[in-house]
C-alpha cells in the first residue's frame, strides 16, 4: 500500500497544518498560550497519527491511530468555530478543507476495516 506519504489525506493534512499556523499567527497575543497552541497541537496531531498508524504492523493499531486523527480533526473544527465566533478570523474555507480531510479519513478507516474483514 505504500507509506503514509503516498496518502492524499496525509498530504492534505500536512498542507492544512501550514494553514493553521498562518491563522494562529494572526490571532491576538492573549491567545498565544490558549487557542493558538491548542489549534497547532490538534492540527499537527492529524498527519502525525496517520503516519504513526501506518507504521504499525497490524490494521487494528492503524485504525486506532486513524481514529485519534479523526478526533483531532473534530477538536480542531471546534477551535475554528470558536475563533470565528470571537470575530478573530473568518474560517469557512478552513472548515471546508477540514471537512475534506475528515471525509478522506473516514473513507480510509472504512477501507481498512473491509480489508481486515477479508483477511480474518
Amino acid at each position: 500500500m505504500g507509506t503514509h506519504k503516498d496518502l492524499d489525506v496525509w498530504k492534505l493534512s500536512i498542507d492544512f497544518v501550514v494553514e493553521i499556523y498562518k491563522i494562529t499567527h494572526r490571532l491576538p497575543d492573549i491567545e498565544k498560550y490558549g487557542l493558538c497552541s491548542q489549534m497547532q497541537r490538534a492540527a499537527v496531531s492529524i498527519p502525525s497519527n496517520i503516519a504513526e498508524g501506518s507504521a504499525k504492523s497490524g490494521s487494528k493499531e492503524y485504525l486506532h491511530y486513524l481514529h485519534i486523527a479523526l478526533a483531532s480533526a473534530a477538536e480542531l473544527e471546534t477551535y475554528l468555530i470558536i475563533i470565528e465566533r470571537l470575530n478573530y478570523v473568518e474560517t469557512s474555507r478552513e472548515q471546508q478543507a477540514l471537512g475534506t480531510i475528515r471525509s478522506k479519513l473516514i473513507n480510509l478507516i472504512r477501507y481498512l476495516k473491509k480489508q481486515s474483514q477479508k483477511t480474518s
